[in-house]
């Protein structure tokens, strides 16, 4: 029905539980992905995802996914509740949605999001690439001491630095650079985050429509999850290149002789003139990986209504 009245609360909700399992279950496979990508020639430290993920246990341990969860549950609570609404203001007319009217949804959505998404991912690159950046400066330490040393294995060990906390970087960027240092990188943002929308969106209805039985009233559970899984990961793989750049730019530490970038043009331009065309899919692989189950995941939490059933027990506890 055209007139049928949305639950914001309820789309808030699924958004955020599906936020939860998600990164519950590919939050390493994103560590991965940060690293890969913010990786420049001549300063590899990790040759593929599952190398940096076996090199990454190794020196830092299990890590841990509670920043990931606070962080980007918010964000696609957001976005997928920002779609619902749109979708559902562009419908009133009692006409079937249109591609365009689709894309445009998907547009807002993605619009939307940036406000929660761009700050999220500034600490989330920094937690995320630490660790990186300690490894590669650990390796050329050992390489320098070798080199001195002519060759000798080096007899101390420099201490590991201390791991920043979200926490402390919100402090250091609020004192040094205002509200301002948490939306650095916000076109970038907007760059993926937009286009990715208008692909995902309208690419996962249309194949959740294929997929519904002719004498139901929606797609089994199932066809939800392919769905999202195949939209969600075609639409990362299309924007990659835009989050190489975003990656890169949000990066407020370099590893040595890194490049640094003024903005998205001189970053586009200084990628592809030292790193070549193939830099800008890095981490594509991974992002899929993340992004398939992400909203797969959640498809089926909208499909089963787990808020619209906690809201409910809630107005009616006797029921």
């Amino acid at each position: 029905m055209a007139d049928k009245q949305i639950s914001l609360p309820a789309k808030l909700i699924n958004g955020g539980i599906a936020g939860l399992i998600g990164v519950t279950c590919v939050f390493p496979i994103d560590l991965a992905k940060t690293r890969l990508q913010n990786q420049q020639n001549g300063q590899r430290v990790y040759t593929s995802m599952s190398d940096c993920l076996i090199k990454t246990v190794r020196s830092e341990g299990y890590f841990g996914a509670a920043v990931n969860l606070t962080l980007v549950t918010p964000e696609k609570a957001i976005k997928l509740a920002a779609n619902d609404f749109f979708r559902h203001q562009l419908s009133k007319d009692g006409q079937k949605l249109t591609l365009l009217k689709e894309m445009l949804a998907g547009c807002g959505a993605g619009t939307c999001q940036v406000i929660v998404t761009t700050p999220m991912e500034m600490l989330k690159i920094q937690l995320q690439d630490a660790g990186r950046i300690a490894a590669q400066r650990k390796i050329l330490a050992a390489q320098g001491q070798l080199s001195a040393q002519g060759g000798a294995q080096p007899s101390v060990e420099a201490p590991a630095a201390p791991r920043p906390t979200a926490t402390q970087l919100t402090r250091d960027l609020l004192r040094s650079r205002g509200i301002a240092g948490l939306y650095k990188g916000l076109g970038a943002t907007l760059l993926r985050d937009v286009p990715f929308s208008v692909v995902y969106f309208p690419l996962f209805a249309n194949l959740n429509q294929l997929g519904r039985p002719a004498s139901e009233e929606k797609s089994p559970f199932y066809v939800s999850f392919l769905a999202g899984c195949v939209a969600g990961s075609a639409a990362a793989v299309a924007v990659n290149p835009c989050d190489v750049v975003k990656t890169r730019l949000q990066s407020l530490q370099r590893g040595v002789n890194e490049d640094t970038y003024s903005g998205i043009l001189d970053c586009a331009r200084k990628i592809l003139r030292h790193e070549g065309p193939s830099a800008f899919l890095k981490g594509a692989y991974c992002r899929a990986l993340v992004i398939a189950p992400l909203f797969g995941i959640a498809q089926v939490v909208y499909f089963l209504g787990i808020a619209e059933s906690l809201l409910g027990l809630l107005q009616d506890p006797q029921a």
